[in-house]
């Protein structure tokens, strides 16, 4: 197992430079908060565990995670820890706007600051909904301090006239088939109430379960906690002993440091690859890994999910729903797998302080339906694949699991979307000059240029494509898409177009050639054609004037780095604030 060896307890914890003692400052800070009612006994050195909480009516997706808090503070008191829960920023993905990925950063600036100002020893990160487990994960990194994840859970399978309905993945289809003629706007709204039918995050594998899966395969979050639905009873029994188990990771001082290692990350990104994971995991463990101080690149993805099957049949990949991926064993059945074909760090530490082998030696698969034996795989290579090229120097990202066979290697004519408004302009005329070998091209969605990199990379297809029967096109944005969506496309090309990259170049009528196999995105045009257009390019305007949006757009880093904020990566320490009492 990786080395760590646990602090000496009893000792001194930083939550006692605020109440511990009988200075004036002291009793200031214990008086205050004596007013709850809390007996004197509780300030007497024991770990102070912050429950940072991202409930909020308008995440939905967290709508339930005050029950969990109470849960968990159950857990923190039977251990002998003094549990104050603490809300926090928490960036909805079913409501923000321009988008959520905007406000990722905010989140975890504003998690770091309140972990570093307020006297906790610990954290149970509260998460549930895409940008809050991530955002959470990076403010904890930052300060180091002992934290713990535990996520609220996926809702239960979704089901109309019959058939299984995933959140997110059915309403791309359905959308598409409302275009194609196939479904009345009637019938999708009847298919609305079924989509989200109980409390929880996205019952497919899209980006809350993907981020829910990466915590667990990081070793932050306990074994077994991703697939739990959150209308389970053993969502709350895992809250609980996450309440416990935080207690003694104050004692033993078990940080995010110890935890998140190179070996950890390299665990993470082969299991996205087997669970079929999001795109949007690859943004987000770039951002993690930069602010635990962990070298992570676009070529740590490529290289190591290459080879990786994807055997976990959920939507948008497969056809079941998280539901039945708990019943089966969940992710510590992935796990196994992994170890057992080599491919696993098994001695790399998790918040459970022992190794993620120890968690998961014993697990059982009990549906090979659900989580299907290698030879069965979805996808012999499903890990993320990075394409690089004349039109992506520093790469784009695509998920073979989610894509045609047939569009992995493709050549077609441009047609190009200046922007998304553009492109909904447009995308609707049946005059528009477009056929099922074009490839689609949207720019100015990455980083800076949407701004926030919306998730809009999955462009629906023309109507009159989709009225042939055709279901599927190459289509390459700067932009992301969701996780529970599918198909071939090329999402995440760096550098943005909003900044001078090649893919702000490409004109309608080009033509563009992708070969998966061989990584390769390129635009077929000469050099010095390039050049000469990459010299002609100028910006489309200045960028915010004010507030957060021009703190974001002058700081924000490329999507090949992870889209975090430049003065932040590699800083991480959780020193106490002077007293100004």
């Amino acid at each position: 197992m990786a080395k760590f060896t646990p602090a000496e307890w009893p000792r001194r914890l930083r939550s006692q430079e605020w109440y511990g003692g009988t200075s004036r400052d002291n009793i200031y800070h214990r008086g205050w908060l004596k007013n709850q009612g809390y007996p004197h006994d509780l300030f007497d050195g024991r770990p102070v565990i912050g429950i940072l909480n991202t409930w909020g009516e308008l995440t939905p997706c967290n709508g339930h995670l005050r029950e969990l808090a109470e849960k968990v503070k159950a857990g923190v008191w039977e251990a002998g820890g003094f549990p104050l829960e603490v809300p926090v920023f928490s960036a909805s993905e079913n409501t923000f706007r321009p988008t959520a990925m905007m406000y990722r950063n905010l989140a975890a600036m504003a998690v770091e600051e309140v972990m570093r100002a307020q006297p906790i020893d610990g954290a149970v990160l509260l998460v549930g909904c895409d940008k809050t487990t991530p955002s959470l994960m990076m403010g904890a990194a930052s300060t180091d301090l002992p934290s713990i994840v535990v996520t609220g859970g996926p809702m239960l399978n979704g089901w109309f006239r019959g058939e299984r309905v995933g959140s997110g993945t059915a309403l791309w289809q359905m959308s598409e088939d409302i275009k194609a003629g196939k479904m009345s706007q009637e019938d999708f709204l009847e298919a609305e109430q079924a989509m989200s039918r109980s409390s929880g995050t996205c019952n497919t594998m899209g980006t809350a379960s993907t981020m829910a899966s990466m915590a667990e395969a990081l070793g932050m979050a306990l074994s077994g906690n991703a697939a739990i639905p959150g209308v389970d009873a053993r969502r709350r029994v895992m809250a609980q002993l996450t309440g416990r188990r935080i207690v003694q990771m104050v004692k033993d001082d078990l940080k995010p440091s110890d935890v998140m290692t190179k070996a950890a990350f390299e665990n993470a990104i082969r299991t996205n690859g087997a669970i079929g994971g999001s795109t949007n995991a690859v943004i987000h463990l770039l951002a993690l890994a930069g602010r635990v101080g962990v070298d992570l690149t676009l070529d740590d993805w490529d290289r190591l999910g290459r080879d990786v099957p994807t055997i976990v049949n959920l939507m948008p990949s497969g056809k079941y729903l998280m539901e039945e991926f708990f019943y089966a064993g969940g992710l510590p059945v992935v796990l196994r797998r992994l170890g057992e074909a080599g491919m696993l760090h098994k001695d790399a530490l998790t918040v459970s302080g022992g190794s993620i082998w120890d968690e998961v030696a014993d697990a059982r698969n009990w549906n090979e339906d659900v989580i299907l034996p290698v030879k069965r795989a979805l996808t012999a290579s499903g890990g993320i694949a990075v394409l690089r090229g004349n039109l992506a120097p520093e790469g784009a990202v695509l998920k073979p699991s989610a894509a045609s066979p047939h569009l992995m290697r493709h050549r077609g004519r441009a047609v190009v979307f200046e922007d998304i408004d553009d492109y909904k302009a447009r995308i609707g005329d049946d005059a528009l000059d477009i056929d099922e070998t074009c490839v689609m091209v949207l720019k100015n969605c990455g980083p800076k240029g949407y701004p926030g990199m919306s998730e809009v990379g999955n462009m629906g297809l023309p109507p009159k494509v989709l009225k042939k029967g055709i279901t599927d096109m190459v289509r390459i944005s700067d932009a992301r898409m969701s996780g529970t969506a599918y198909g071939t496309v090329i999402l995440h090309t760096a550098p943005e177009a909003a900044v001078g990259g090649p893919l702000a170049t490409v004109r309608t009528g080009d033509m563009i050639e992708i070969d998966v196999e061989e990584r390769l995105l390129h635009l077929d045009i000469s050099g010095d054609e390039l050049a000469e257009r990459l010299e002609a390019w100028r910006p489309a305007g200045d960028g915010p004037a004010s507030g957060y949006a021009k703190l974001f757009h002058d700081h924000v880093e490329g999507a090949d780095t992870g889209a975090d904020f430049d003065f932040l990566r590699g800083c991480r320490g959780h020193e106490v604030p002077r007293d100004s009492h």
